[in-house]
């Protein structure tokens, strides 16, 4: 691969000067290969190669001073970059910066991977340049990935190895459209490096399950952004999103939640009046103007409890949306940050299965 000799000298160069540091952080550089994943056929023009790329980490290791971290066995946290090439003349190359956690299983030869972070485009939709990119909106947008990587520490002195597969997304969540979004599933390999030398792990000594359990709270949350209907150029406007919804803490780690959805997406109006000319009756597409563009849903729930942040999945149900828009089911997967015990604020990206909606801003309250 054509990133082989950057790969090498990146690498060098942080071992050249780490020699003399010591602190519980390590680097690690990867290679990957893979395919776009085709999960609409609106991205059939977009898939003309395997796309390629690198990666490289920087690491912070726990061992056990915080309670959070003997939870989840000692995970790491840490910040990444990568570079992907897709090997279309429409799409051309992002990269992104992104902060991860890593977590371990199997006498932590296993590792898998969360990251969150911006992404950015090298070729967006233009509808004059490029219009056959539908699937980048804006040359900013969010990225995700998943990693899950053998693993294996200080087989020649510092220096270890991993290998895997990793799935990364790219999407303006319907920030701007179009914004069909790229998936794209690649396998990978690269060497870390250990700044620090070994450390003992701090042993369990948590107390019973029992302590976490807690009665039924309530929540409220609001959530809002800026999206824009599926047609380019109808116009962004901006959503809130509200939220009502009862959860049962179940132990250290996850909490489970049942609630409702009030939908005020505004940019539905402007779809609504588009699709009421532009298709005639009998189409179908058309809808009346006049039609009522709210939605409401129920969902259900699960929170994953790390330390002050959780991972949040919802998976819910339109019971009224007169608009025929999308399918009925919407899921919701974020990011939360308790800020005190009863106020958080948070992130996350609504969806129609792989169709972006909008990325929410929240704020809620949990009594």
């Amino acid at each position: 691969m054509k990133y082989s000799f950057l790969f090498i000298v990146f690498f060098n160069v942080l071992l050249s000067i780490a020699q003399d540091k010591k602190n519980t952080t390590y680097f690690d550089a990867q290679l990957f290969r893979g395919n776009v994943y085709k999960h609409t056929n609106d991205i059939g023009h977009l898939i003309s190669g395997h796309p390629d790329g690198f990666m490289l980490s920087y690491n912070w290791k726990t061992y056990g001073k915080k309670e959070w971290q003997q939870v989840y066995n000692y995970p790491d946290y840490g910040i990444s970059f990568h570079y992907l090439d897709f090997k279309n003349k429409y799409l051309g190359y992002n990269f992104a910066l992104g902060l991860h956690y890593n977590f371990y299983f199997l006498k932590r030869n296993l590792m898998f991977r969360i990251s969150q972070g911006i992404g950015v485009t090298s070729n967006p939709y233009n509808k004059e340049t490029n219009n056959k990119n539908n699937a980048f909106g804006t040359k900013v947008m969010d990225n995700t990935y998943f990693m899950l990587q053998y693993k294996k520490d200080n087989i020649l002195n510092r220096i270890g190895f991993q290998a895997g597969f990793m799935l990364t997304h790219f999407s303006n969540g319907r920030f701007k459209a179009p914004n069909s979004g790229i998936n794209t599933i690649a396998l990978n390999v690269g060497l870390n490096y250990n700044f620090d030398e070994y450390q003992e792990f701090i042993k369990d000594t948590l107390p019973s399950r029992e302590t976490y359990k807690e009665k039924i709270k309530y929540n409220i949350a609001f959530r809002t952004g800026i999206s824009e209907g599926p047609v380019p150029h109808l116009g962004q406007r901006q959503f809130y999103h509200i939220g009502l919804y009862a959860d049962k803490r179940i132990g250290r780690k996850s909490a489970l939640q049942f609630g409702t959805d009030v939908f005020f997406s505004r940019y539905l109006q402007d779809y609504i009046q588009f699709v009421s000319v532009a298709f005639p009756k009998g189409h179908k597409s058309y809808s009346e103007a006049d039609v009522d563009y709210k939605r409401i849903g129920l969902f259900i729930g699960h929170e994953l409890f790390i330390n002050k942040l959780s991972i949040e999945m919802q998976f819910g149900y339109y019971v009224y949306k007169p608009f025929n828009y999308e399918i009925d089911i919407y899921q919701r997967v974020g990011a939360k940050y308790y800020i005190t015990k009863e106020l958080f604020s948070g992130v996350g990206l609504k969806t129609h299965g792989g169709r972006a909606e909008a990325i929410e801003v929240t704020l809620g309250i949990r009594l």
